[in-house]
């Protein structure tokens, strides 16, 4: 509960601070920068080096695969049937296919799970959502922008992402133990990850995107927090019949509201900005009330 406490007040402190013009403009970009480059390579680092490999790991790996799967089916659906502009199609696509699974995720499975839970989110999150991210978001993106991503360019954007390094670098390191000092200081580097994270979404929520956007909204959300994660859940723990706590985290993940860099993706790309912004920002606001149900459903 306390872990819940502190997302709350760090997402709330973000939002206030901006309100009240505190802090410079810049101020997400210099903590995203960190997270990227510090906290989030930390708790892999960390989390990873202790990773019991097993059959699982394939479904947990596949799972943000499967979801923007089907959002770029249910997005081209949609976009048919309301006759939504290209970029906006592009938009729900990037926000709606790619989940927080790392920001938001690693702090929320700490919390509904315990500690023993973060390691299988990060799987989800580095062979997953990550390498989405890095391949077919990144096409995506170039597609409904008007350009394209050369093979190299993708593999070059993968190979020199902070998280990558440290999970290749966690990987090797899995038969060496780690030194007291190294663990106690990835432990405290790792533990920033949460509250700068909340801190730069609650900063970069801004309510006046609203005007427009609420149906275009109410679908990108309706169909993150709850259509796609419930047709994972029905996958994996029905038709497959897969159990434990690396599936339920699983499940747990891909109820979350949309990735941060989705929503960066597509902004620098001009694919709706405005409703990037508030697919990524809403939808955390959301996710305190949808996630504690989807831990109830498991």
């Amino acid at each position: 509960m306390d872990n819940l406490l502190l997302l709350i007040i760090c997402f709330v402190a973000g939002w206030f601070l901006r309100h009240v013009e505190k802090l410079p403009t810049a101020t997400p970009t210099v903590l995203n920068g960190f997270i990227i480059h510090i906290s989030l390579p930390a708790a892999v680092m960390l989390h990873i080096h202790g990773l019991q490999i097993s059959h699982q790991v394939f479904f947990m790996a596949a799972m943000p695969w499967l979801h923007f799967g089907l959002s770029v089916l249910f997005f081209l659906a949609l976009s048919k049937a309301f006759n939504l502009p290209k970029k906006t199609e592009g938009a729900l696509v990037l926000t709606g296919g790619l989940g927080n699974t790392s920001f938001l995720g690693l702090p929320m499975i700490e919390a509904f799970f315990g500690k023993e839970g973060i390691a299988s989110g990060i799987v989800v999150d580095q062979l997953g959502s990550f390498l989405v991210l890095s391949t077919l978001g990144i096409t995506v993106a170039g597609i409904y922008a008007g350009g394209s991503s050369s093979a190299g360019q993708i593999v070059r954007k993968i190979v020199l992402f902070p998280p990558f390094i440290a999970l290749v670098l966690a990987a090797l390191l899995i038969p060496v133990t780690y030194p007291p000092v190294v663990s106690g200081l990835l432990h405290r580097l790792a533990d920033t990850l949460a509250p700068l994270a909340l801190f730069s979404v609650g900063y970069q929520l801004n309510p006046i995107h609203l005007r427009g956007n609420a149906t275009n909204l109410l679908l990108g959300l309706g169909f993150k927090l709850f259509l796609a994660p419930f047709l994972i859940w029905v996958l994996y723990m029905r038709f497959f019949a897969l159990e434990g706590l690396s599936i339920e985290v699983t499940v747990f993940e891909a109820a979350m509201p949309p990735m941060i860099m989705s929503g960066i993706l597509a902004t620098e790309n001009d694919l709706d900005p405005p409703l990037a912004n508030l697919m990524v920002a809403v939808g955390v606001i959301a996710s305190f009330l949808t996630l504690p149900l989807w831990r109830m459903l498991l």
